[in-house]
């Protein structure tokens, strides 16, 4: 691959790059229109919205490793392409469904699981599929593009989608959601994909164990995995109770909550800003480590807000929040890419991926001790649980890494490379 400038990323990621921000814009605004249509068109109450945000978040848990080993054994873009023409599907059928009066909390849940699963299977394809796009010293550089535009569909989609809702109706969110979901399909489509190896024909569950075990069996990607569980489950144990908390405990109005809670956002923005200066002039291992610190400094701020009811610590605690686990994100992909076989990369993505499992266990973990203890003791929990996860990663040989490792070999047991 040959660039004339290091830092210019080549056109074929750009193209990635923009597939990636329609496709994760078209998710946001999908998510956030469900619950609103679902209880200003349907009349659901708070438990069956609670029940669809349930449903669609099952695919994460049941299909991110098949999902990872279709993206190990056929092309990465028409896996990609097929995933959101999926859901783009399946949001066209809800703005039908919409215009005609059918649509139901049902039938809403279960296209909602079908854009899931494609939202599962392209995030799983994409980060497998930016080593093959970029030279090994740009991983980091391609990695942060990656971030800023998940997070600016974070921020901008719950938004748009409200405005959609109220404007227009129910079917104009998911109207929108679906023409970004077709572009971002005809941009991979439309993309070269370098020839790779791809994983030799086995049986399904013994390609599945390969990968987890590549995962839970290296010195470096287990540390980041376990570490990655502990601050997920500890983050959502806070953010189950921190609505009421901050109205009961810091005085705070809807507006105020809403104020706080946005400067997660900024610090999201500010960490992908900073993501690739970090990794520039930092150790490899000591950028890593930013983000379990960062959560654990979050959780004790917050934790102080016991004492101290400052909205202005509990904005700043959500910063933190913010900030320091988007390094982390950035950073950690970037291993993970350098160290996975190529013929792996789909597995290896899909067990991180799995660790979003952990944020509805902690979600639970956060209504037991709230309602026996008390949101105060919620807190605490979450604190110890972010000291755990900076231990796990403090006292791993990843903080060892001076700089980004070499890139793995390709197996050469592996069977013959694909093409798109």
């Amino acid at each position: 691959m040959t660039l004339t400038n290091s830092d210019l990323l080549p056109r074929p990621f750009a193209r990635l790059a923009w597939s990636n921000l329609a496709a994760q814009s078209a998710e946001q605004v999908a998510l956030a229109a469900a619950p609103i249509v679902a209880v200003l068109a349907i009349g659901a109450d708070a438990g069956e919205a609670g029940l669809l945000q349930a449903v669609q978040s099952l695919p994460f848990l049941l299909l991110a490793l098949p999902a990872g080993l279709l993206a190990d054994s056929m092309p990465l873009r028409r896996l990609m392409a097929m995933a959101e023409a999926a859901r783009a599907l399946s949001l066209l059928a809800i703005v039908a469904l919409a215009t005609i009066g059918a649509l139901t909390l049902p039938l809403l849940a279960a296209l909602g699981f079908v854009g899931a699963c494609g939202t599962v299977a392209y995030g799983v394809c994409a980060p497998a599929l930016v080593p093959a796009l970029v030279a090994p010293s740009q991983l980091a550089a391609a990695n942060g593009r990656i971030e800023l535009a998940r997070t600016g569909a974070f921020l901008a989609g719950p938004a748009l989608a409200g405005v959609l809702v109220g404007w227009a109706g129910a079917g104009a969110a998911f109207a929108v959601a679906a023409v970004l979901s077709l572009y971002a399909a005809i941009l991979m489509v439309t993309l070269a994909e370098p020839p790779r190896q791809v994983a030799p024909r086995r049986p399904v569950a013994q390609e599945l164990r390969a990968g987890a075990a590549f995962v839970l069996s290296h010195p470096l990607l287990r540390p980041v995995l376990l570490t990655q569980l502990v601050f997920n489950a500890a983050f959502f144990v806070l953010m189950a109770v921190y609505v009421p908390y901050a109205v009961a405990r810091l005085g705070l109005s809807a507006s105020g909550v809403g104020a706080t809670l946005s400067c997660y956002g900024a610090g999201m923005v500010a960490g992908a800003l900073l993501a690739g200066r970090a990794l520039r002039r930092m150790a490899f291992g000591a950028a890593i480590a930013v983000g379990p610190l960062s959560g654990l400094a979050a959780a004790v701020a917050m934790v102080l807000t016991i004492w101290v009811p400052s909205p202005v610590i509990a904005g700043a605690s959500f910063f933190l929040l913010g900030a320091g686990p988007i390094v982390w994100v950035v950073a950690t992909t970037t291993l993970r890419q350098a160290l996975t076989p190529p013929e792996m990369l789909g597995r290896a993505s899909a067990m991180f991926m799995l660790a979003t499992g952990a944020r509805p266990v902690g979600a639970a973990v956060a209504a037991l001790i709230a309602s026996r203890f008390g949101p105060e003791a919620c807190l605490v929990s979450a604190a110890a649980g972010f000291f755990v996860q900076a231990l796990l990663i403090l006292a791993s040989p990843v903080l060892q890494l001076a700089q980004q490792p070499s890139l793995a070999p390709a197996n050469p047991r592996a069977a013959p490379s694909c093409t798109a």
